[in-house]
Parts: structure tokens; sequence; C-alpha cells
């Protein structure tokens, strides 16, 4: 008997690890070449960015026109209604330049008119969350600054999928039937997304005649007609008949604004993100708190060190609902949130055996979604993420236009004394963020990871199991990942229970057992682990990842 059970353990033990390389949790190898790189998340839209580096466009060309085919083919998470933020490593002066296309609440909107009807929060849809939709302007000021192949021929592939059709694929389908059921009675959204009245599927071939004139139009007379013609009075009209306030003037008067980059050094390797009103720098917050402790050692599903990093996620989170917001609007010292000297005093507030209830923000001194990345032979790298913020937005689809309008507003606190309050003219908090790593001032990885705020705790997380865990680009972004909710909110609701944890179901049950000892809430919930995608730089030679929880798609040549 006990050379049977001999046998059947060391035959589980032969067979529990099948990958000939890598760890067990990837999902397929890295794609590697020489010459240029395109990771998105629809394989049609990393063609399409492929085809114009191999037309001689650089990788700012490749990333406008893969994120114009997004719109079309993933209008789930991203579209011409929302916005836009990018960090770029530009090849000829060696350096990072952030890009901030994200719109601003209309000027005539006010927490007045929401007190008056008794409304204690802005509402997730409708007309009273619209924001300026930011992503148009943005590959305007991309294109003149970086751009090489002309603006137009960037539209061409989309506007022939557009009239022509393309198929739906398996994760988009998937939204597609959520976002159907929670739409289907708005204007115009069965006219553009549900032909014949039914839901699109998996493998449906899909038209949107519509988006191509819009976008045959942007094409030519890029910002005078979204900004300030036809389609801005369409886009207005429609927001104000319904009861919204975004005018002609809050379309004309937005303009993208180039920012600087911030950073930590982490273990010799320096994060970058943009500054807010994103809430990129809880990455580096989060980095900052685990940097002294010996992570690489404690194993990369131990409880161990899923406790500590979500401790620290919840002190960066419980700082980012109170501070972060429009820097326009608000005086508040950045540069410390993300210094040592902050991280250490906050460090001590993390008990390494028991899970905080309750995380106050710090005292400073005074003073759904897409990403995607593109590289090129002669260097460039884009790290460019764009959404309309839930799922497809607000509802409002303007008429003959193809495409729905953000609901980006409905961060706003209704709190006046709140850095976040309601402004109009100002900028909400952003969920969206895009990352860079790079060492001795050379390009590293570009990477980024979608999905609300699952994305500054995957940040942290890619930059761990790349830097501590040793993983390749392609593992690190299979590997398990932690999602701490319930943290405090830009829009004011704060923490009182600790929060719920959700650990992605290869985490052993061990594991969990021990976490739950230090006093966790643990909880799975489907389809909040982000979508990942990649490129690596080293020794001359892209390394491309992307996500196998999507239906990404790396590509290179």
């Amino acid at each position: 008997m006990k050379y049977i059970l001999l046998f059947l353990l060391t035959s589980f033990n032969l067979f529990a690890f099948d990958r000939i390389t890598g760890e067990e949790f990837a999902s397929r190898s890295e794609v590697i070449a020489q010459n240029g790189m395109v990771a998105t998340s629809h394989p049609l839209a990393s063609q399409i960015g492929l085809d114009i580096l191999k037309s001689g466009g650089n990788a700012i060309d490749a990333a406008i026109a893969a994120n114009i085919a997004l719109g079309l083919m993933e209008p789930t998470g991203n579209g011409i209604g929302g916005d836009l933020f990018v960090i770029i490593w530009d090849a000829k002066t060696k350096k990072l330049y952030g890009l901030n296309a994200s719109g601003p609440a209309p000027k005539n909107i006010s927490i007045k008119y929401f007190k008056d009807k008794g409304i204690d929060k802005i509402p997730s849809y409708g007309p009273l969350p619209v924001s300026v939709p930011g992503v148009v302007d943005g590959w305007i000021k991309l294109h003149e600054r970086f751009g090489k192949t002309n603006f137009e021929l960037l539209f061409e592939p989309t506007i022939e999928y557009a009239k022509n059709g393309f198929p739906i694929t398996e994760t988009v389908a998937y939204y597609l039937e959520l976002s159907s059921e929670r739409f289907k009675e708005y204007p115009n959204f069965q006219e553009v997304w549900m032909p014949s009245n039914l839901t699109l599927k998996k493998g449906d071939v899909f038209k949107n005649p519509a988006l191509a004139k819009t976008l045959q139009n942007i094409a030519k007379n890029k910002r005078s007609s979204f900004y300030e013609g036809e389609i801005a009075k369409i886009m207005s009209d429609f927001v104000i008949d319904n009861g919204g306030f975004l005018t002609i003037e809050d379309l004309a008067e937005f303009h993208s604004e180039w920012v600087e980059p911030l950073s930590t050094n982490y273990r010799g390797y320096d994060i970058w993100e943009l500054p807010p009103n994103g809430q990129g720098i809880a990455a580096l917050q989060i980095l900052n708190l685990l940097e002294k402790y010996d992570i690489s050692n404690m194993g990369l599903q131990s409880s161990e060190y899923i406790h500590l990093f979500t401790e620290a996620k919840k002190l960066a989170f419980a700082d980012r609902a109170k501070f972060y917001a429009d820097p326009n609007f608000n005086n508040i010292d950045v540069n410390y949130l993300i210094s040592k000297e902050y991280a250490e005093k906050r460090r001590k507030l993390i008990d390494p055996a028991i899970a905080s209830l309750t995380d106050d923000p710090g005292v400073l001194i005074e003073g759904d979604t897409i990403y995607l990345t593109t590289a090129d032979k002669e260097g460039n790298m884009v790290s460019l993420i764009q959404s309309n913020y839930r799922g497809m937005g607000s509802g409002m689809v303007p008429p003959g236009l193809g495409f729905m309008l953000q609901n980006r507003g409905e961060l706003f606190n209704l709190d006046k004394s709140h850095a976040n309050a309601l402004v109009g003219g100002k900028r909400p908090f952003h969920t969206i963020i895009p990352a860079f790593i790079t060492k001795n001032n050379k390009p590293f990885v570009s990477f980024g990871v979608m999905g609300g705020a699952t994305q500054p705790q995957a940040h942290a997380q890619i930059a761990i199991n790349i830097i501590d865990f040793d993983l390749n680009l392609q593992e690190a972004g299979d590997a398990p990942r932690i999602v701490h909710s319930g943290s405090s909110q830009p829009t004011g609701e704060s923490m009182t229970n600790g929060g719920y944890l959700s650990l992605e179901s290869s985490f052993k049950d061990i594991i969990i057992k021990e976490l739950r000892k230090k006093g966790h809430i643990i909880e799975y919930q489907k389809g909040i682990f982000g979508g990942y995608q990649a490129i690596m730089y080293k020794d001359g030679v892209y390394y491309g990842a992307s996500e196998s929880r999507k239906d990404g798609h790396a590509v290179g040549y």
C-alpha cells in the first residue's frame, strides 16, 4: 500500500507543474522582437498598431492608431467620449514626458445644484456626471509634439472596420451584455450597440457607421469640429436637452496639459507615475512603505507578504481619499506624499500581525478602462491609458455620432471643504493611470493595469513581481493578484471595518486561513483583478506581455 501511495504522490509532483519553462501560473511566453512592439487589450488593435510601425510610423503614431481602434472594438472600456493619460519615453531627448488629457466639469454645474435638489451624491449615469471628453485633444497634442505619420492615416484602419465590420471578442461580449441591460432604454444606445434590438454576442460582426463618420470628421478637421463645431454642438445640445450642463464653451475652452511625471526609487529602479488628479502616486506610496521589508524572502503567495501589502495599500488609499485632486484647485505637497521621510512616519502604523480596522490620512506639511503600450526601432516607448469610467460611461449617446460620453464627474465630492469637491471647470479625481520604470536613467518597462481602484495596487504588485520576485514580464502580469476594497473613497465614504481582501482563486486555502487569523475579511470578486499590458527594453531587444484575463495581445516585428 505504501508503494502505491508513494507512486501517486510522485506522479502528482511530476504532473502538477507541466510548463516547459517559467512559473506554473504563466499563461504564455513573452513576445520578443527587435524593431517594434505593440501590446493592447484587443488583437485587431494590436495588429493596427504594428502595421503603423511597419509602414514607417513611430511608437506615438502606433499608440494613437491602436487607441482609435479600441474605441470601436472595445467600447465597454473606452472611447472618444472619455479621457486619456500618457507617459512617453522620447529616445531623442532621453526623457519622460507626461500628458494629462482629462476634461473638467462643465462650468455651470455646482454643489448648490445638487444640494437644492436634495441629492447627496452625484449619480453614476445620465447627464449629470458627464465631464468634457479629453481624448481627442490628447491625440492631437501627442501627434503635434511627437508624431511622424500623417494624422489622417492613423484613423483609416478603424474607419474601415467601422464601415465593414469586425467580430466581437469574448470578453467584450460579456461586458456588452451587462451594458445592454443597463443602457437599453437610454436614448440612441440600441441604435448603435443593439442592432435588430439584440445584444451583440461573441463572434457577431459589428458595424458602427456613425462612428466611422465621426472619425472621418476628426481625422480631417482635428479640434475644430469636435470641440468647436458640428460634433461639439450635437454633444452639448443632447446633454443640455436631457438635463445636464455641458456647453460648447466648455468644450472649446478645454486643452490637455503636459505634466512632469513623478517617481520614487524602489531598490534601484525608478517607478514613474503621473501627478494628481490621477491616483498613480498611490502606487509610489505603497512601494515606499514596503521598501524596508524583506519581501523577496517572504514568497509571492505568503500570508506575510499579502498582509503587509494590504496594510500599506490601506494607508496609501486613506491619503488618496483626502488629498488626491486637481492640483489647479488645491495646494497639496505631492512631493512630500511620495517622500521616504513621509513613508517612515506612516510605516509605524503597520502592525505585522493584525489587520487595521480604520486608517486615517496622514498630516501633510503645508505648502473599466483600456491600457496599451507601444515601442519602436528608434527606442521611443508609450504608456497610454484611456477610459469612459464605469465601463461604457454615462449612458449618454449623442445622436448620430456612434459613441458614449463619460461619467467621470461621478467621482467629485459634494462636500465643499474636500480637496476633490465639485467646482465648475475643475477636473475630477481620476482612477486611470499609466506607469513606467527606468533604471540608471534608461527605459526599462512601460506598463499599466486596467481596473478602477485595482490599478495602483496592481502597479505596485507588477513592480514587486519583477524586482523582488524576479519574474519575467509575462509572469509578472499572470501572477495571482491581491485586491483590497472598501478603503476610503474620493467621494467621501470612509472605511470602518478594515474593508475586504480579494485573492485570485489560485491562492491556497492555508494562506487564506492565515490571513483570516490576522483579521482580514476575505471575499472573492469576479472581474476586479484588472487587465495588464507591458513592454520591456533590455539589451537592444523588446519583450512584450499581455493580459491572459482579457483578450489581450502583444505583437512585435
